[in-house]
């Protein structure tokens, strides 16, 4: 049985007006949300894909089914004019047919060799299920205001995401065996079949080592020069692999909120996966598993809603950190600080907070039942917490 994807209506109800384009991982559900579930909005609809020789021959082309309302593209990044190709077609049939593309590759960087889509396309990021797409609640959220969390505690989902992880075939299946063989074939498949398609690697080996390393680097403040040393290779190369990675949705980032209202020292990144589940460490895998949460939140707001919205760490001179802070138009609107079980409330939280004037505080925790205001912080179970997002 198909499960619905948030995204589903609202990608729907753009095709109205533009083309879509829908990026994210490889297996996280791109081709089964817009096969599935997109076209069942329209009366018909015609698939190619790139990777197969048959779709790339009605592709170059442009042979089109006459019967079709809605055309899908996916993997079609791998072509170096993919962006004048479907420019050119989408200029003289978008009277006829509704435009979708997707690609697990950001479709939005594929600058080069082609004419510029701007005005054309609305974008948006798929991301692995997170709880709330997982219990099928509805999206509530209003920007600046209070995470509208559910009376529930949903803490066997959120057993199971942590597990797991949110990518489609392992929570589905939930099986430790199989998604360790699911980890070994998805990264292979992503360097042969994806990287290797679109970029030139002279060293994939060592790009696969950097990979290798990466889930013991979360959570932690990343040194590309700490990670050179370890290879043995130049700054150039890592920092070049690292771009590649989140090109290809592998890892993200987070950077430091940076204001005049706290000192602060430190400018690396905070590193992330894309699938928490590669993560051994409980502490990381959990702190993982809410940045991409609240990513996917951010994501969301930017590409549906059109705000502003950043994801970043709050640390300062004196060490003093809180996990994430989610601003709009660079106001602070909440911070979230992640433990595993610790429910004295976290000076560092209360600190920002007055410091940087956050209207909203929350100190998620992995333990459950726990829902509980002190100063002004409210301090909660991750699940009853991240049912209140997206």
């Amino acid at each position: 049985m198909l499960k619905i994807r948030t995204l589903t209506p609202y990608i729907a109800e753009d095709l109205k007006h533009k083309m879509v384009f829908v990026g994210g991982p490889r297996q996280v559900g791109k081709t089964t949300l817009c096969r599935n579930l997109v076209a069942a909005s329209f009366r018909n609809h015609a698939y190619f894909n790139w990777d197969n020789r048959t779709d790339r021959r009605k592709i170059m082309s442009a042979s089109w089914p006459g019967d079709a309302e809605l055309l899908i593209f996916d993997e079609i990044h791998k072509y170096r004019k993919w962006k004048g190709l479907i420019k050119g077609e989408y200029d003289k049939l978008n009277d006829r047919f509704k435009f979708l593309v997707t690609g697990s590759a950001r479709l939005d960087l594929y600058r080069k060799g082609g004419d510029s889509l701007q005005g054309r396309y609305h974008y948006y990021r798929l991301h692995p299920f997170a709880l709330a797409e997982m219990e099928n609640i509805p999206y509530k959220a209003s920007v600046l205001g209070e995470i509208p969390v559910g009376q529930e505690f949903y803490q066997d989902t959120l057993n199971v995401l942590d597990s797991f992880g949110g990518f489609p075939e392992p929570v589905t299946g939930q099986s430790k065996r199989q998604l360790r063989r699911w980890h070994n074939e998805k990264i292979e498949r992503m360097f042969r079949e994806d990287i290797m398609d679109v970029q030139t690697i002279r060293d994939i080996g060592n790009m696969k080592l950097l990979s290798d390393i990466l889930p013991t680097k979360v959570g932690s403040l990343l040194s590309l020069n700490a990670i050179r040393e370890d290879l043995e290779i130049s700054h150039r190369a890592v920092s070049h692999w690292m771009d590649i990675l989140e090109t290809f949705y592998y890892q993200f980032r987070i950077y430091p909120y940076s204001t005049k209202t706290i000192r602060s020292l430190k400018k690396e990144p905070k590193l992330y996966l894309w699938d928490w589940s590669e993560v051994e460490d409980e502490a990381a895998r959990f702190e993982n598993l809410i940045a991409s949460h609240l990513l996917k939140f951010v994501h969301f707001i930017i590409d549906h809603e059109g705000h502003k919205a950043e994801l970043n760490y709050l640390r300062d001179v004196d060490k003093r950190e809180v996990d994430f802070l989610v601003t709009i138009n660079k106001k602070p609107w909440f911070a979230v600080d992640c433990k595993l079980n610790d429910t004295s409330l976290s000076s560092n939280l209360l600190y920002f907070r007055d410091r940087l004037a956050i209207p909203y505080v929350y100190q998620v925790v992995k333990k459950d039942k726990t829902d509980s205001i002190e100063k002004g912080a409210r301090i909660i179970s991750a699940g009853r917490f991240l049912s209140g997002l997206v």
